[in-house]
């Protein structure tokens, strides 16, 4: 039994993510701060008794040190993340604190116990800044400039990652996640559109679109991206490797796709376009197929279905 740990393990991809390594047989070991991680998403995981341990904690603290001392995991999933755009415009400071602070301290306490790998959740959606193809290879993030403090944090990491493989010999994958929708997406938070949406449609209310509705981003469902992680732990060595599906998807044809699922029938509001967005998003795949054996099977209709079925028995 592999001990692993997850940071940022209440929130929706950590929780969906510890779910799955549980149900492998590993032992988990979740941290989560909790200002934006929710209990109610580890249900599932208590249910695994002794393999599966939940600490209260941020990824800055002090505390996290010693816990890597008693707890030895061999493979960490950093996913703790301030990991809004907006936030991140208002606040750089706050923003590099938790993404750039935070990581460095969870490498610091990876390299201090021997842990082997950390597996770390990059974005593609702002890592690349505005690429000059798409969907953007993994090779435009050298010379890109990010077009937000989040996006900036994010690309940083990925250089720590490789100073930390190879001064301190702790391995790394970087997935650079596309935008990453599925069943416990917060709808409250900024970072999931799709759990926006559909949210306001089944309480009878109009989603707001932000600029002309035509900007463009690449959704790639949660079951799917999970998938990349575990292939990630013993493949992908020293990589940053996309994931999501190479497709573009506008604001209004995933407004129009939602409403057919859910039979809504009213007009979208319309807001002013925020800044630090990019225009059109997505990303070339092809490496995760070697790197990682990976490729996404989940189209954005079914994916779609299975989040509003989420959504309406919360």
């Amino acid at each position: 039994m592999t001990t692993v740990l997850v940071t940022g393990g209440a929130g929706f991809i950590g929780s969906n993510l510890a779910d799955r390594l549980l149900a492998e047989d590993h032992r988990v070991i979740a941290v989560d701060d909790l200002s934006t991680g929710r209990i109610a998403n580890l249900g599932e995981a208590r249910g695994y008794g002794k393999a599966y341990t939940f600490f209260n904690m941020d990824v800055r603290a002090d505390g996290l040190l010693p816990l890597f001392e008693r707890h030895r995991p061999e493979i960490v999933f950093h996913l703790a993340a301030q990991a809004g755009v907006r936030p991140s415009l208002e606040d750089p400071v706050y923003d590099a604190a938790v993404n750039l602070m935070g990581a460095l301290n969870v490498l610091e306490c990876a390299g201090k116990v021997g842990t082997r790998k950390v597996i770390y959740a990059a974005s593609g959606g702002t890592i690349y800044g505005e690429p000059r193809r798409l969907p953007a290879k993994e090779s435009a993030a050298q010379g890109s400039h990010p077009l937000s403090p989040y996006g900036i944090s994010k690309k940083v990491v990925t250089d720590y990652l490789a100073y930390y493989q190879r001064y301190r010999g702790v391995d790394f994958t970087a997935l650079a996640l596309a935008n990453v929708y599925g069943p416990r997406q917060d709808p409250h938070g900024e970072a999931g559109v799709v759990a926006i949406f559909a949210s306001k449609m089944l309480a009878g209310e109009a989603p707001t679109i932000y600029g002309d509705g035509n900007q463009t981003r690449d959704y790639v469902f949660i079951d799917d991206t999970i998938h990349a992680f575990v292939q990630a732990v013993d493949r992908g060595s020293g990589k940053l490797v996309n994931i999501g599906t190479g497709l573009e998807t506008s604001v209004n044809g995933l407004y129009r796709l939602l409403a057919d699922i859910i039979g809504f029938t009213g007009e979208p509001q319309h807001g002013a376009q925020p800044p630090g967005e990019l225009r059109r998003s997505s990303l070339d795949i092809a490496a995760a197929s070697s790197a990682l054996a990976w490729k996404p099977w989940t189209h954005l209709e079914d994916g779609l279905a299975e989040t509003v079925a989420f959504l309406k028995g919360i």
